[in-house]
């Protein structure tokens, strides 16, 4: 993961939060988190794979 990549998520939640509020769009996050759950599982094991441990990196 890139050293933006935190940043850049919680600016995109932020945002979607935002536009919740304001009633730009209507979504239920526990009803996105129940179905899409898995999916996240998948991604952070992907993350984890591409990454690599540092003992490969040379000093």
């Amino acid at each position: 993961m890139r050293p933006n990549a935190p940043a850049i998520i919680l600016i995109v939640l932020g945002c979607l939060f935002l536009a919740r509020n304001l009633d730009l769009f209507d979504f239920n996050l526990a009803h996105l988190i129940g179905t899409w759950w898995p999916l996240i599982l998948i991604a952070i094991g992907v993350s984890m794979l591409f990454r690599g441990s540092d003992s490969s990196r040379p000093q």
